[in-house]
């Protein structure tokens, strides 16, 4: 099973990668005592955990959501072709993803709306693909909602110095630039409401721009948080952030308020970078919280 429905409103994940990416727990999450990977152990292998070398298993997907009549891509990967130096586990990708995007019922020129929840390159890479050696856009009829801080933050013109450093070389001339001067971009800011069932909001911290979206349909809720989480182990230690976070404080004021949210509004949570069931319910837990299950979808087991 690769979708649940809420309400009127239906998410299907589309699956980049699935495998170990090269960093031991206590390097991707620094802030998370041992103990706590120690205690999680137990569900955190095999879907989050390789068992046998201890690297860190993460997804890269895109979540396809169905809303009002109108196709909606949740994040677009690493992407393939793309020049990575810095980047070497999505240097020059050839995957099958928009094969996998077909077989869920939707062909590029189907897309309507894509959401890039922040410009990291693992977020952005089938924003555009590689035509007579030019990126183009991968979704022509597509408008690509971005937020404009996250925008100005990457664009190189503007000389900002991210802490990754040259971890992002290329990607915003290669995947974010083209669809701009295709024009098919909506830079908004502070929230944007897509429908009557979906809205973005700003959510810094994990990158200045980095937003969410949450959704409402019936009674169903759930929130889209990006790299809000890149571990469950996250969810037991809130204030425990990701190397890659550019505002540490930020990131930590951000993920309690999303995550407590979704607890009091019994929201599914789904990161960009879960493997197995992708996606979780939360619960409060004193000033932390813990995981109260898991989503209905089929756990990938092999890695690719």
């Amino acid at each position: 099973m690769e979708s649940i429905a809420f309400g009127d409103i239906t998410v299907t994940r589309i699956r980049e990668y699935y495998g170990p990416i090269g960093f031991a727990p206590a390097d991707i999450v620094p802030d998370i005592p041992k103990e706590t990977w120690e205690n999680a152990r137990s569900w955190l292998v095999p879907h989050f955990l390789d068992p046998g070398t201890q690297v860190v298993n993460a997804a890269v997907q895109t979540w396809l959501i169905r809303s009002e009549g109108r196709n909606i891509l949740v994040d677009t990967g690493a992407g393939n072709h793309k020049e990575r130096p810095y980047a070497p586990l999505w240097n020059h990708l050839d995957t099958d993803f928009l094969a996998r995007l077909e077989q869920a019922g939707v062909r590029p020129e189907d897309v309507d709306i894509v959401i890039n929840t922040h410009l990291h390159n693992d977020h952005v890479g089938w924003n555009t693909y590689l035509e007579d050696r030019h990126w183009v856009p991968t979704f022509p009829n597509a408008t690509y909602l971005i937020p404009k801080t996250e925008f100005d933050f990457w664009n190189p013109d503007n000389g900002h110095t991210p802490r990754v450093g040259r971890g992002h070389l290329n990607v915003f001339e290669d995947s974010v630039a083209p669809v701009h001067r295709a024009g098919l971009t909506l830079l908004w800011e502070d929230s944007h409401r897509i429908d009557a069932g979906l809205r973005l909001e700003a959510a810094p911290g994990h990158t200045p721009g980095s937003s969410v979206l949450t959704l409402a349909s019936g009674s169903d809720r759930a929130v889209f948080v990006g790299d809000l989480l890149h571990s469950p182990a996250q969810i037991l230690e809130p204030d425990a952030n990701s190397c890659f976070c550019e505002d540490p404080a930020g990131a930590r004021a951000t993920r309690r308020r999303i995550l407590g949210w979704a607890a009091d509004h019994n929201a599914l949570v789904v990161p960009a970078h879960f493997g197995g069931h992708g996606a979780a319910e939360v619960v409060r837990d004193g000033s932390k919280f813990a995981v109260k299950g898991w989503a209905p979808l089929t756990p990938y087991t092999d890695h690719d």
